[in-house]
């Protein structure tokens, strides 16, 4: 089954074209890792799927339904409706400095469309704040949170909109080399319970061990696609083996 489906998405800021013709697909299931130079369009990218950019041409389907139709937006009921099945982790986490990490956790879904009832809020929170790790920070502000300990509150923040989709950008190019690898734990956990996931990244080693397909950015444009073992061990194109450092 098709989870998001791109066709031809090209996107412009003024003169400068980041998105040039990008088509790609992710299925159920599937764990994507988009890769590639900085400034190719990866991020951009990914913003446009949660309608956080919108693009000039082509079309995006999340989950059949056309987001964007040949460049052409749905309406903003149907495109709130959609974007509200995906949740995004950004690079640099986005907390609310003002509330308590159960906070942060707990303001989307009392004001979302998905209302949920407090009690049932509240025990989410704990549940999540649990599976990343933290529920003993559950009272603290972020300020007092390293920032592998932010990025995992974004992440349980994310997942408490119960999305079928999650999106992550850039997750770990923020913190120390030491942080990094409790990131990277709780996505692989997600990898295992077969979430869909697509995660722009820059750790070439993460990529090869979650992902079930790579998908190589560059001028805006995607280069390549391929299993972890295709793309890695035998690319086909030269600008990959470049990229990749294989001559």
């Amino acid at each position: 089954m098709s989870m998001i489906q791109v066709d031809g998405l090209r996107k412009s800021f003024g003169q400068l074209n980041v998105l040039r013709g990008v088509s790609l697909e992710i299925k159920k299931n599937q764990v994507v890792a988009i890769i590639g130079p900085s400034g190719s369009g990866k991020s951009t990218l990914l913003r446009s799927l949660i309608h956080l950019e919108q693009v000039n041409e082509g079309s995006i389907r999340i989950g059949g339904d056309y987001l964007v139709r040949e460049g052409a937006y749905c309406s903003g009921a149907d495109i709130k409706r959609m974007t509200s099945t995906m949740g995004m982790v950004f690079q640099h986490f986005h907390l609310f400095p003002h509330l308590t990490v159960r906070a942060n956790l707990e303001l989307a879904p009392r004001h979302a469309v998905r209302r949920q009832q407090t009690a049932d809020v509240r025990r989410n929170s704990l549940e999540l704040l649990q599976k990343v790790g933290l529920e003993d920070k559950a009272d603290v502000y972020p300020a007092k949170l390293s920032g592998g300990q932010k990025q995992r509150v974004a992440i349980a923040r994310a997942l408490m909109m119960k999305p079928d989709i999650l999106l992550f950008d850039e997750p770990t190019s923020a913190l120390d080399p030491e942080l990094t690898g409790e990131v990277l734990k709780v996505i692989r956990e997600l990898a295992v319970e077969r979430m869909t996931m697509v995660i722009v990244t820059h750790e070439m080693g993460f990529a090869r061990e979650v992902a079930d397909q790579v998908i190589l950015m560059d001028n805006g444009e995607v280069i390549e696609t391929g299993t972890p073992e295709e793309l890695f061990e035998n690319p086909q194109q030269t600008r990959t083996r470049a990229f990749l450092g294989l001559g």
